[in-house]
């Protein structure tokens, strides 16, 4: 069942953001990891921000989470995990589907750019990458990111 977030879902959510990011663990560059990947406060930060998270929960249990936010004139997928017990399964394909329907304005997401299986995931699922200038102005315009990370970070489009 996929759903709205609720705040009583509040630590699940970290949690599977949490478990899930450890695949990011030497993925991404050691200056940019952090432990924990997400912090309660980011998440508040996050949502106080209007990042709208969307619940995939299965059997009673929180099996994902994928945010959007509209900024500007994009809407943006954000924070998008599956526990890693459920990956694999259609979660974060039905959750994206769910995101993004609806949706008329450009849609957008940022991954870390060493983050192949992310960038795969997107691709099967209708998104092409932009070249590094258009990626570097996208990251400039929608994002809030230290430069650090914008070196380090792909965006991808959804076509169609």
């Amino acid at each position: 069942m996929i759903r709205d977030f609720e705040q009583e879902d509040f630590y699940g959510v970290l949690g599977i953001v949490n478990q899930a990011a450890e695949a990011y663990r030497g993925a991404i560059p050691a200056d940019r990891w952090h432990e924990p990947y997400m912090s309660a406060d980011d998440l508040e930060a996050e949502i106080a921000a209007g990042v709208a998270f969307r619940i995939y929960e299965a059997d009673g249990c929180l099996a994902g989470v994928m945010g959007g936010q509209p900024v500007k004139d994009v809407f943006l997928i954000r924070h998008a995990y599956v526990a890693p017990e459920a990956q694999r399964g259609g979660i974060g394909g039905a959750l994206l589907d769910d995101l993004v329907r609806g949706v008329s304005s450009p849609v957008l997401v940022g991954t870390w750019a060493a983050a192949i299986w992310a960038i795969d995931f997107y691709r099967r699922n209708g998104f092409v990458m932009e070249d590094g200038d258009e990626t570097r102005r996208l990251l400039q315009t929608y994002w809030s990111i230290p430069e650090r990370q914008i070196e380090t970070s792909v965006v991808l489009r959804l076509i169609g």
